[in-house]
């Protein structure tokens, strides 16, 4: 029956970063609660591997979303996990099924209306990841001090009544540099999808959530669960959209240069 449908046919997540104290795990798991779907695609950046190797952190929220995708696959929803730069050593294992998860490298995701999406995580797209590693491990502590004042700053407007906001969102839409690596970014992503011969892509790994035409090939970022607490879905008439949990508010939709529901 019509009622007992998913609520979405596809959710597309990525970039939760476990095992990290800025995973937003709570509203994460809030939102999956409210939220089921035909197909859950994780694409990258779950587990982050960089972070646990240099201390361990792992409390009982963040092993709860593990159960929670784990019980998705066992009750027939299709999860497909695209590994990541932070979870590159679940690369070793493509093509593999675990707990019903199926990891691979990369895949195609056709919608209802029948467009084919090529989801791959992104950081192949990155010259700082592939050419000098040792730049974004930097990079990676800064953007975690950056986080830790996010929460600190968030806790004070939660006391005050206020929603979530991210500082560190804003600074990357402000500051130059970063937005043209964002553009940057977009426009290679988007163009191997074109020579691939797909009608769009869908990735993470740059944490800016976005649905706009790239050179006439649909882009889509799922963002994700640090900064922006969003994800891509798919409705079951093939219409995408960008959402933003807000805890204790649900979605907020937010408009996007190209409609929500291309």
């Amino acid at each position: 029956m019509a009622q007992d449908r998913p609520r979405f046919r596809a959710i597309f997540i990525s970039d939760l970063h476990l095992g990290t104290p800025g995973c937003q795990a709570g509203p994460l798991l809030d939102f999956l609660k409210h939220h089921d779907s035909e197909s859950l695609y994780l694409i990258g950046d779950i587990i982050d591997g960089w972070q646990l190797r240099r201390r361990w952190f792992w409390p009982q929220s963040h092993n709860d979303v593990v159960q929670k995708m784990l019980r998705r696959a066992r009750k027939g929803c299709h999860v497909v996990f695209v590994p990541g730069n932070h979870d590159e050593f679940a690369r070793q294992f493509l093509n593999h099924n675990f707990g019903g998860i199926d990891v691979v490298e990369d895949t195609v995701h056709v919608t209802a209306c029948g467009r084919r999406l090529w989801i791959t995580h992104g950081d192949h797209f990155d010259g700082v990841i592939q050419h000098a590693k040792w730049l974004a491990y930097v990079g990676d502590h800064a953007y975690e001090t950056v986080l830790k004042l996010n929460r600190h700053f968030n806790s004070l407007r939660a006391r005050l009544g206020l929603p979530y906001w991210s500082l560190s969102a804003y600074l990357k839409h402000k500051v130059k540099k970063a937005v043209n690596y964002v553009s940057d970014f977009e426009g290679a992503v988007a163009a191997e999808a074109r020579r691939r011969g797909y009608d769009g892509v869908v990735c993470g790994h740059i944490h800016h959530a976005e649905i706009r035409e790239v050179g006439g090939t649909l882009y889509c970022n799922d963002g994700d669960w640090v900064e922006s607490r969003s994800a891509l879905v798919e409705h079951h008439d093939g219409r995408l959209e960008l959402v933003f949990w807000q805890a204790g508010h649900g979605i907020e939709a937010r408009p996007q240069r190209v409609a929500e529901t291309v």
